[in-house]
């Protein structure tokens, strides 16, 4: 029986020097693709290591980060069957997904736009790059099916292939009785409204004066949301700063309700992360979170911008055990269809396909 061809993917994305989902989520495709005996998958980030003193130049450092990613893109390209670009929205799409669309139409290679940007809807409408560069990807993929009903207004077919959870790295805790411990853990940028949180904050804080909220990880409203939380007179407010990605399983068993309040959102990986935890969620109905969390079934939903509604909502899980203890169990039994071996598979078909690679000329013994 015919040996399976190898298929050479590089993986275009943020490496873990770059706060946020798309490097873990990368870092997490990679490990699992790996394990496909007919997948060679190599990683090519788009930030580049650049001298210190560049740090703080930040036009130059982008010009340089941008010519060292074109080069080595260039560079590796040819020798590879399928280039897979992780892609955010506006200039992360033009500075990092474009030229790699280039090299990939140059060397006559397959490319797929890896979309994960729960800004899609603007981004199609506004600039006027998007859709006819998009109409030249291969493909089209996005974690949630949210972005398939983005793209598909637009006229274009696209995949969902969810995001990946490793529940080997969470620990499951049943709660019952909370107590009020809140987390937060996105990144500190508008686009995720902190400030709604923290108005949610203030009124549980009324009812619960001993309240606790620890917001992890950084950005650039970190200032602004630090001012916000003192002219709101909050206690027990605490700006932890940047997590390394191993400890974050630390802050979600020892919370026992997460909060997130984002205006624009796709697949959140952090929602998923509390289900394989057994953390309660309160999250806003933006972007792709009602495509993976069920209100009153495996979370609790309220509208963007409410911040009364997301206070509400704490009270009711402090107050009612048996919601608690129903929410979590079945958000538990949800995050398993985020394994990685079925997300695997449909990354492994889609390539073949691509490639026209008939699987029935070589071995089924494939798992």
């Amino acid at each position: 029986m015919a040996a399976e061809p190898t298929i050479r993917v590089l993986l275009i994305a943020p490496s873990l020097r770059i706060l946020g989902g798309q490097s873990v989520q990368a870092t997490r495709l990679i490990a699992c693709l790996s394990q496909a005996p007919s997948v060679q998958i190599d990683f090519q980030p788009i930030d580049s290591r650049l001298p210190d003193w560049l740090a703080g130049i930040r036009f130059l450092r982008t010009a340089c980060s941008f010519a060292a990613y074109c080069a080595r893109v260039m560079a590796r390209a040819p020798r590879y069957d399928i280039l897979h670009v992780f892609s955010a929205a506006y200039y992360s799409y033009s500075l990092w997904t474009l030229p790699a669309l280039l090299f990939a139409k140059l060397y006559g290679k397959k490319i797929i736009l890896n979309y994960r940007d729960g800004q899609a809807e603007d981004h199609l409408k506004s600039w006027r790059s998007a859709i006819p560069t998009i109409r030249k990807m291969d493909a089209i993929v996005t974690p949630s099916g949210f972005l398939v009903d983005v793209f598909g207004r637009f006229g274009f077919e696209a995949q969902s292939i969810s995001n990946i959870i490793d529940m080997s790295q969470f620990r499951y805790r049943r709660r019952g009785k909370l107590r009020p411990l809140f987390l937060h853990n996105r990144i500190l940028e508008p686009l995720y409204n902190i400030e709604c949180t923290l108005r949610a904050f203030a009124l549980i804080q009324e009812r619960y004066p001993e309240a606790r909220l620890t917001l992890a990880h950084d950005g650039p409203s970190r200032p602004e949301l630090e001012r916000f939380a003192r002219e709101l007179g909050l206690r027990h407010t605490e700006f932890i700063g940047r997590v390394p990605h191993p400890k974050i399983a630390d802050l979600y068993d020892a919370a026992d309700i997460y909060l997130t309040s984002p205006d624009f959102d796709c697949m959140p990986g952090s929602l998923l992360e509390c289900f394989a935890s057994g953390l309660p969620v309160i999250a806003t109905r933006a972007g792709g979170i009602p495509y993976i969390a069920a209100n009153e079934e495996t979370a609790l939903l309220i509208p963007c911008n409410d911040h009364r509604a997301m206070a509400a909502c704490a009270f009711r899980l402090l107050e009612d055990q048996a919601l608690v203890e129903r929410l979590t169990a079945r958000a538990y039994e949800e995050c398993q269809r985020f394994g990685a071996g079925p997300v695997r598979d449909q990354w492994v078909a889609l390539y073949r396909r691509l490639l026209k690679v008939d699987r029935s000329e070589y071995d089924k013994g494939y798992p």
